[in-house]
């Protein structure tokens, strides 16, 4: 894009009692918000350093390092616009990587097919509606679990390294723990201890854009991204770069955030006039 196409600026918020200042340069023209994941990315690095830094007040170290892919066998949760986004990153990439990586997705959607469970995790939003909270998230605990017991790792480690870090999924960023490394690979509540994040943008970026399209998945797990951006062509609506970081903080507040240049008008208490016959 050219320069005027751009557009910077300061966003102050404070979260949790914790200030924060992100300067961020964002697209002027209207896009999809799958291309705006970089900028939300940037927003989520944020948001995890400042919990880093106050796990760190308490005495607490993140054990989390290059080399160790534990948690890269769990079911990594994405948003729509990811999927889209990933399935655009591998098709980006040269030969024979692309094949590879390609090959690599296949089997392990093929894998948890096979052992059904896709369809256990799509019974979710039906269980949501008829079970208890507690029901509902005893039934997601050990989905996880059943799926770390496979031991598949992501289509992206290699050597226990994420290889494309830069561009990993925002629900990778916020899963960071201060426990043993090792203990992530069959972790309990007694045994891992995560670091409290201060905000999870993963669970507002779920809402940012959706179509529905994948509605009734139930959840949508990293190995299925590429099969589901091929099932389902994107029809995403545009919106400039300020408008959906404004509809970002519209969601993480639960308030409407005005458009540009349009004020909201307070609502008025007087009944209206009858009309004169």
């Amino acid at each position: 894009m050219a320069e005027n196409e751009w557009v910077t600026g300061t966003i102050r918020v404070s979260i949790a009692g914790h200030p924060l200042e992100m300067s961020m340069t964002v697209p002027a023209k209207p896009i999809k918000p799958h291309r705006m994941l970089p900028v939300f990315h940037q927003m989520t690095n944020s948001f995890v350093g400042l919990s880093v830094e106050a796990a760190k007040a308490e005495g607490e170290a993140v054990s989390c390092k290059a080399g160790c892919g534990a948690c890269c066998r769990q079911p990594v949760p994405l948003a729509e616009v990811e999927v889209y986004q990933l399935a655009e990153l591998v098709e980006a990439m040269p030969e024979p990587k692309k094949s590879e990586i390609k090959e690599r997705f296949a089997a392990s959607a093929e894998h948890f097919r096979k052992i059904g469970w896709f369809d256990r995790v799509g019974r979710f939003s039906e269980l949501a509606r008829t079970e208890p909270e507690e029901t509902v998230a005893e039934e997601v605990k050990n989905a996880v679990h059943q799926y770390m017991d496979e031991r598949i790792p992501c289509p992206f480690l290699e050597e226990e390294s994420c290889t494309i870090h830069e561009s990993r999924p925002i629900a990778c960023r916020e899963y960071l723990v201060t426990s043993p490394a090792e203990n992530c690979y069959d972790p309990t509540a007694a045994t891992v201890k995560k670091v409290d994040m201060i905000m999870e943008p993963s669970k507002i970026l779920k809402h940012l854009g959706t179509t529905g399209s994948f509605a009734n998945a139930g959840l949508l797990p990293l190995v299925r991204a590429l099969e589901l951006a091929d099932k389902v062509p994107e029809h995403f609506v545009e919106k400039t770069g300020e408008r959906w970081v404004a509809d970002f903080f519209g969601i993480m507040t639960r308030s409407e955030i005005p458009k540009k240049g349009i004020k909201a008008k307070p609502k008025s208490n007087r009944k209206p006039r009858k009309k004169r016959r």
